[in-house]
């Protein structure tokens, strides 16, 4: 991928998608070969420093989310840069101009004031949720974005809007995007779209 390119990653259940995102954010390793992101190889690296370049360099929003309930929204879109000081850098560098930013995102992917101000994470729905969960994924302008089903959860109209506004986000920092689905209807919003095959399992 160039970088700044967005990629839809498609295919049926079982076919690797999201083995692939684990591969290429690192906390999967591969039986063979290598995986180079951002001029880097994750092949000669170890697991504390794949973990440290994954804080700096990578956002990833999980198909299931991995919030922590008992935090507003903006506490859990901050845990975004915990782990990494280049990204909290970039995110405005001291706790109050990365609350602004963090509030910022929010509001630049759907989620007003009147709801993130007032609630738990728990307490949103699992749409609002989503919303959370792709802010803190691009918290400090990652070089790239991995998303795992990130629209699951939401109607066809809110679907495209949010994408739009994901992809706006990406787009002001750079960032490239592997984004996985299978809703081929949003093939469209992107550069590029690989399919996955699924493998034949052996008799």
């Amino acid at each position: 991928m160039a970088r700044g390119q967005t990629l839809f990653l498609h295919g049926p259940s079982g076919s690797g998608k999201s083995t692939l995102l684990g591969l290429l954010a690192g906390v999967l390793a591969p039986s063979s070969g290598d995986v180079h992101i951002l001029d880097a190889s994750f092949g000669s690296m170890s697991a504390a420093v794949r973990d440290r370049f994954r804080a700096n360099h990578l956002g990833y929003i999980f198909q299931q989310f991995n919030l922590l309930p008992f935090l507003t929204p903006v506490e859990n879109v901050l845990l975004g840069c915990a782990w990494s000081a280049e990204r909290s850098k970039r995110a405005g560098g001291t706790h109050a101009r990365m609350v602004e930013e963090a509030q910022r995102l929010l509001a630049a992917l759907g989620l007003g004031a009147h709801i993130w101000s007032r609630a738990k994470t728990g307490e949103l729905s699992v749409g609002q949720q989503q919303r959370v969960a792709a802010a803190r994924a691009l918290m400090g302008g990652p070089e790239l974005l991995l998303a795992d089903e990130p629209t699951s959860a939401l109607d066809a109209s809110s679907r495209d809007a949010f994408l739009k506004l994901l992809l706006d986000e990406c787009g002001l920092h750079g960032t490239s995007v592997v984004f996985v689905s299978h809703d081929m209807a949003l093939a469209r919003h992107f550069d590029r779209s690989v399919a996955l095959a699924s493998v034949p399992q052996e008799s």
